[in-house]
């Protein structure tokens, strides 16, 4: 008989409540990771969902202490570091879906707000001046989109109404229903065309640092790079020495390291656009999050499988 959730932690009683009420079968407890769960002992959770925008550092030793741990469930769609810390038996389940819309949604506000010269406008009125200017803009621009997961998909969908040139990039060479995917071995080639690069690949051992010295360099001279993918898919160094020579333009809502270090040269580039990791963080996240943890506890109470799943675990094997 195969082993079935039945006791699942959530880091808040607002989401406990929300998830109100819990299918026939699953019990819901409380653990926010910095003391003992609330509603059951430790060695009765079955599984956790994360809490939002932490890193493993943070809630890693809770985690390693559930000695009956079976699966996590992330509030995020990428979802690195977390396989290593639990171990190939723990299943891992991400939020994919859940920030789509508003991960794509900032990609495009920021390539509109550097392209179009709002960030420049608004350093102007703390001062009071009134200095108009000829920008870019969006439309007729030639934009290479290195990412075609979910959110990729919607940021080229949001993208159609702007007549850009789009390309698009993905791991490998492929043709898909929207047209071609270039690889990943083609984006110097290609980066030596775009105007704008926006970067929306997930974080793995394959694209730590896919956006290195040498696709920057290939750019041309006053293209923007626009990141809201991970910072460690871009190089920082090589990106900052682009962006402080004025040759590039960054919009950057994911940085390696995170935060921007203090007295870091991006702060005071002129052509440096930086948000503080807020991609997914809006009003549709709690909505769409709860939607999907409704989802999975239906999965669970069933017996079947959940969505999203990353790491298949022992107990989906």
């Amino acid at each position: 008989m195969m082993v079935r959730i039945r006791t699942v932690s959530v880091p808040s009683v607002e989401m406990l409540e929300a998830l109100q009420p819990a299918p026939e079968g699953i019990s819901l407890v409380v653990w926010d990771f910095d003391v003992e769960p609330v509603g059951a002992e430790l060695a009765h959770i079955d599984a956790a969902v994360l809490p939002y925008m932490a890193s493993p550092d943070q809630f890693g030793d809770a985690v390693r202490s559930a000695p009956n741990l079976l699966l996590v469930q992330t509030q995020s769609t990428g979802y690195e570091g977390i396989p290593e810390l639990v171990g190939d038996d723990v299943a891992v389940t991400s939020a994919a879906g859940v920030h789509a819309a508003a991960t794509a949604e900032l990609a495009i506000g920021l390539t509109i707000a550097s392209l179009r010269g709002i960030d420049d406008a608004v350093r102007n009125q703390t001062l009071g001046q009134w200095k108009p200017a000829r920008f870019p803009g969006l439309a007729d621009r030639r934009v290479l989109l290195v990412g075609v997961g979910g959110i990729g998909v919607e940021i080229a969908r949001r993208l159609e109404p702007f007549e850009v040139e789009l390309t698009r990039v993905g791991s490998s060479a492929r043709d898909d229903e929207w047209g071609r995917v270039h690889g990943s071995d083609e984006l110097v080639v290609l980066a030596g065309q775009a105007d704008v690069l926006i970067v929306i690949t997930p974080l793995t051992g394959a694209t730590r640092g896919l956006i290195d010295a040498e696709v920057l360099a290939a750019m041309p001279d006053g293209a923007l790079v626009v990141n809201v993918a991970r910072g460690a898919v871009v190089d920082s160094e090589a990106l900052t020495a682009e962006v402080v020579s004025g040759r590039l333009s960054a919009a950057l809502d994911v940085f390696d390291p995170e935060p921007v270090p203090e007295g870091h040269a991006l702060w005071a580039a002129p052509g440096a656009l930086i948000t503080p990791h807020s991609g997914g963080n809006t009003g549709a996240f709690w909505p769409r999050m709860i939607r999907l943890l409704k989802r999975q506890l239906d999965s669970f109470a069933a017996g079947k499988e959940p969505a999203n799943l990353v790491q298949r675990g022992s107990l989906f094997s």
